[in-house]
């Protein structure tokens, strides 16, 4: 009887989400189309440049100021909401009414050593029903890589979150060892708090970042020149500046000589939470398809079971979890989980190669120095939250 019961009730529900989203659709068709005339007002998006250029030459004019103003604030709002931008063909006819994003808050406990065991492995189950529609059906459902949600390719395709290209990404490697990111896990944005986003946000507006624009290299080095000197009250160096125009390559791994809002937002946010946030808060963070991944790796480089590993090999682990989109080589193992006898010829190895090459001391020592399972998570934590999102950028560069 209880099994009837709840199929009548999750029946019900159902119907009641078809007659809300019609209703929705109904007052749609009512009201003016404003995404229309916005897009007859010619909205723009481009280079930071671009965009200031633009700016100042219609804060000039005059008339259109209001217009420009409204359109900043939107962005400001989306940001702050954690929204992101809004596809190009948004059709709010056949749409679902987007998910309303709860920023998280810190526990007391947070700061406090989880407790993560070696031995103890956990077992990971996805959830049985569409996390958009609640419904069941089997396996036309596309689980997410990072947390237990599933989801109906149709459902995605109504909420905006699929879009030609990453539909068909969607398909191919949902059900793969590669895996796919739902809309919460693929935005590292909504890890922070309230008050984290609004420290972000208030760097941002100091910096003069305007939201949803693509940033140059001259755009990107700016902006840390600028932040280094607000954290620091002291110039960046300049083995730091290399390292930030090594970090602006690696969010621009097709070579456009720009990198995309939504990248430059992840790897802002995820250097926010390396700076607020202890390792343990971080830790915290991980869900138990990250924590299992990340058990497999470490016993997989402890070839003689010891509980230790080199720190050539944690360093590598860093390095493997960001070859989750290698195009060029679609056999590659690219979960965490494989990262054990890398090959190498691997992008991942070649720098440590070269290393090996000049100075063998160097890397003796190095090997010397003993990671226990505690440590292999704290030094890694950063880099397997910053693998999440879809994107083939590497929101979060390791050093070399």
């Amino acid at each position: 009887m209880g099994v009837l019961m709840s199929r009548r009730q999750t029946v019900e529900k159902v119907q009641k989400v078809s007659l809300a989203v019609s209703a929705f659709k109904d007052g749609l068709r009512e009201q003016p189309s404003t995404r229309r005339r916005a897009e007859a007002g010619g909205t723009r998006r481009g280079t930071l440049e671009q965009e200031v250029q633009e700016g100042e030459e219609e804060a000039s004019s005059g008339p259109s100021q209001p217009e420009e103003s409204s359109a900043s604030k939107a962005a400001w709002e989306r940001l702050r909401d954690g929204r992101g931008v809004e596809p190009e063909e948004f059709d709010r006819a056949n749409r679902f009414t987007p998910p309303a994003f709860i920023r998280p808050k810190r526990e007391l406990h947070d700061d406090e050593p989880p407790d993560i065991s070696l031995e103890q492995r956990e077992q990971v189950l996805n959830d049985e029903m569409c996390e958009i529609c609640e419904v069941w059906t089997a396996e036309s459902l596309f689980p997410c890589r990072v947390c237990s949600r599933v989801y109906h390719d149709g459902c995605l395709r109504r909420m905006g979150y699929l879009q030609n290209d990453s539909a068909v990404e969607v398909t191919e490697t949902a059900h793969t060892e590669t895996g796919w990111s739902c809309y919460y896990c693929d935005n590292l944005n909504l890890l922070l708090t309230e008050e984290e986003m609004y420290s972000l946000m208030e760097t941002l507006r100091h910096c003069k970042i305007i939201p949803e624009t693509c940033l140059t290299l001259d755009d990107f080095l700016h902006y840390k020149h600028l932040v280094h000197k607000q954290q620091f009250e002291r110039p960046m160096a300049e083995a730091q500046e290399e390292q930030a125009a090594l970090q602006f390559s690696a969010l621009d791994p097709d070579k456009k000589g720009h990198i995309e809002w939504h990248d430059f937002l992840s790897h802002e946010s995820i250097q926010l939470l390396q700076k607020l946030r202890p390792q343990n808060a971080l830790l915290r963070l991980l869900t138990a398809k990250e924590r299992e991944r990340a058990r497999a790796a470490f016993l997989a480089l402890d070839q003689d079971n010891d509980g230790f590993i080199g720190e050539g090999e944690c360093r590598r682990a860093r390095h493997a979890w960001f070859r989750k989109h290698q195009k060029e080589t679609p056999s590659c193992n690219v979960s965490i989980s494989h990262v054990g006898p890398m090959s190498e010829s691997s992008p991942a190895s070649s720098g440590s190669g070269k290393s090996q090459e000049k100075t063998p001391s160097a890397t003796e020592q190095e090997e010397a120095r003993p990671v226990d399972w505690p440590g292999f998570l704290r030094e890694n934590v950063a880099y397997i939250l910053a693998a999440r999102p879809n994107s083939a950028a590497l929101h979060l560069q390791p050093p070399a």
